[in-house]
């Protein structure tokens, strides 16, 4: 089937350019001798993680605990949890996952901390941990400074395992240029680096200390102390990435596909993609650089400036040879909410389509226990 063929909207890959970029942070990684765990919440998708391992990647970070199962119950041996967990039903599920394979869960809290260890006793299992530094986000993680402290007070629980510190330095999502970015790398590294020295000279071993986000991976790629590395937009990028100058347009891999349906007045088209299809996020951390709500591929002159569920509206500023009828490609803000918005992916290599690949870890997973 031709590209052309396609009923609109879909959610298309280009096949080629995701490879690319796989290949490309891979081969980067293992030129400076570290290791890549996507966080996978980009792509929740077991076939695309199996790609990921076979470029390399030696682990995955997991946004939900269905995305950690999943992973655990395809083979993966080393699944990190990228969020604390403090309920009863989490819980259980952790000392499941722990069972399965090399399985880490992150901690801030020492009351959660405290719950996990008597669930795990119960059971008879031990649980791996990092502690979760804040390297400058303020969402989750304990204050550099700090770390040495809450280490201390983490040797109470007996089950569970010290295994080293996480990061996450998201707060780059801020910014508005690539100039920018290096500020945010020294965030990170001067955070992990402080937790990191703090806990070496009081005697803890550090088997993993990890970090990452996909625009500070370049900058943070030679640190001393980093070990393993987070990316997990880099696999489709967007036109946040663009902004920074993370990747360039033939690195972005996810499209949304339109068709122009209406042309109600000179400086006005409208597509057959709206929110459902691009999200409505225009950086989750307040990057002032984004205009509208995606990025049209060969239409500079096109801006998505407003969003109904279904359909979007293009402003034309200046010319342009749109008209009824036609197909686009829009490259979304971000690729992770328009990702999650689909039940598979159309996988293309130039304009044929070749394979559908599923989005098969997205939803709840109540249904399972129902």
């Amino acid at each position: 089937m031709n590209i052309h063929e396609i009923y609109t909207p879909a959610i298309l890959l280009n096949l080629d350019y995701m490879e690319h970029n796989l290949k490309k942070y891979c081969d980067a990684a293992a030129a400076h001798g570290k290791q890549i765990w996507p966080m996978i919440k980009t792509h929740k998708s077991t076939e695309l993680a199996r790609l990921q391992t076979e470029c390399g990647c030696t682990g995955f970070l997991c946004g939900t605990l269905d995305e950690a199962e999943a992973m655990a119950a395809d083979g993966a041996k080393n699944v990190m949890y990228a969020y604390p967990v403090a309920t009863d039903t989490s819980i259980v599920r952790v000392i499941k996952l722990a069972q399965m394979c090399n399985f880490i869960i992150r901690i801030d809290d020492l009351d959660a901390a405290g719950a996990i260890d008597a669930a795990a006793a119960q059971a008879g299992v031990k649980v791996n941990y990092t502690i979760i530094v804040d390297s400058g986000l303020h969402r989750f993680g304990v204050k550099p400074e700090k770390v040495l402290e809450f280490a201390e007070e983490m040797k109470r629980f007996q089950n569970l395992v010290f295994k080293g510190i996480s990061t996450h330095p998201g707060h780059v999502y801020g910014a508005a240029c690539e100039a920018d970015v290096p500020k945010y790398c020294e965030d990170e590294r001067k955070s992990v680096a402080l937790a990191a020295d703090a806990l070496r000279n009081a005697g803890y071993a550090l088997e993993i200390v990890s970090s990452g986000s996909t625009p500070t991976f370049w900058g943070a790629l030679d640190d001393e102390n980093i070990q393993i590395y987070h990316p997990g937009n880099y696999i489709f990028n967007d036109a946040i990435q663009l902004s920074t100058n993370t990747a360039t347009e033939d690195e972005c891999a996810l499209y949304v596909l339109a068709s122009v349906i209406s042309h109600p007045s000179e400086d006005l088209y409208i597509c057959d993609a709206g929110a459902k299809c691009l999200g409505l996020d225009q950086g989750a951390h307040g990057n002032t650089s984004i205009k509208g709500f995606g990025v049209v591929k060969g239409h500079p002159e096109l801006t998505v400036y407003s969003l109904s569920e279904e359909v979007g509206k293009f402003h034309v500023e200046g010319k342009t040879d749109l008209k009824v009828g036609d197909k686009v490609l829009i490259i979304p803000n971000h690729s992770c909410s328009t990702a999650n918005l689909t039940s598979y992916y159309v996988g293309v290599r130039g304009e044929e389509v070749e394979r559908l690949i599923p989005v098969d870890i997205r939803g709840n997973s109540t249904k399972k226990n129902i």
